[in-house]
């Protein structure tokens, strides 16, 4: 037997629910309730629901569908979670590369990556963030031209931005056959959300943070490419467009990515993080 509110498609199992009240009393908004019995959105409230399925992952029983998602098309988390032994040599043993393969990575391997990032948590659970992945090597090797060729024109006619005169450098660097800039990196994942969402500086970083650690657990090197920031944003800003970056959007940050052409064997030393403790 079940109950349906076609606003929010919740439906519940009455013969798998417990009423154990899980899902009320862990809806951020508390749009949930008994009613009397078995969870029901409350009217007045539904608009208020920002979609986190934080119901459906609560359930014990796997007793309610929301959104037209059914508990069984989710991963169960029984067993799947690393240890903290894992993740945290992961965390310590992930390292910046900066020398790749040219081998590209299946696109099925990409969309796979991509589709997992596309969990990461966002404000207010906005979920728009933006995801603009080079793939094939020809626009990989345009963007790179393209690229270095805009910030040469600065640099010849010395109008690069103050602070960023470095740049000169690096296509002296480029045309001596190393390539500072993309660093040979077979990919480039950009990310950006709309200006006016609720946290655009943040939820981009968040992201390209999972897709790091992600990349890193399939042996697969990541850099995080601020000198291509800056050039996007500073030196040659009509590669954004290019890029498909929209107009409305603030571009968070970039990431190369690839097959590393380098291999680590042990973690760094670090000395322990600069902590205070607050106290009152």
């Amino acid at each position: 037997m079940e109950l349906q509110l076609k606003e929010l498609q919740l439906e519940i199992d009455q013969d798998s629910c417990i009423q154990c009240r899980a899902c009320v009393q862990d809806c951020p908004y508390a749009i949930l309730e008994l009613a009397p019995d078995y969870p029901a959105v409350i009217p007045d409230r539904a608009e208020q629901c920002i979609e986190c399925q934080h119901c459906l992952a609560v359930c014990p029983t796997g007793a309610l569908s929301i959104l037209g998602f059914e508990p069984e098309g989710s991963l169960p988390l029984k067993g799947i979670f690393p240890t903290e032994e894992q993740l945290s040599g992961l965390i310590r043993g992930r390292r910046s590369v900066r020398r790749y393969k040219a081998t590209p990575l299946e696109p099925e391997v990409i969309d796979a990556m991509l589709a997992t990032v596309a969990h990461a948590p966002t404000g207010v659970n906005n979920c728009q963030c933006l995801f603009s992945v080079v793939e094939d090597q020809e626009v990989m090797k345009r963007i790179r031209e393209q690229t270095i060729a805009g910030i040469r024109a600065k640099a010849e006619s010395e109008s690069l931005p103050s602070g960023l005169e470095f740049f000169a450098g690096i296509v002296r660097a480029w045309d001596e056959g190393n390539d500072i800039l993309f660093r040979g990196a077979p990919h480039l994942l950009l990310v950006s959300t709309p200006k006016q969402g609720p946290s655009p500086q943040v939820d981009p970083i968040i992201a390209l943070s999972y897709f790091e650690l992600l990349a890193a657990s399939m042996k697969l090197g990541t850099l995080w490419n601020g000198l291509a920031k800056w050039a996007f944003m500073d030196i040659v800003p009509e590669m954004l467009p290019r890029l498909g970056i929209p107009e409305d959007h603030s571009l968070g940050y970039l990431m190369l990515f690839g097959q590393p052409a380098v291999q680590y064997f042990r973690t760094v030393q670090r000395a322990p993080g600069n902590v205070r403790r607050v106290v009152f």
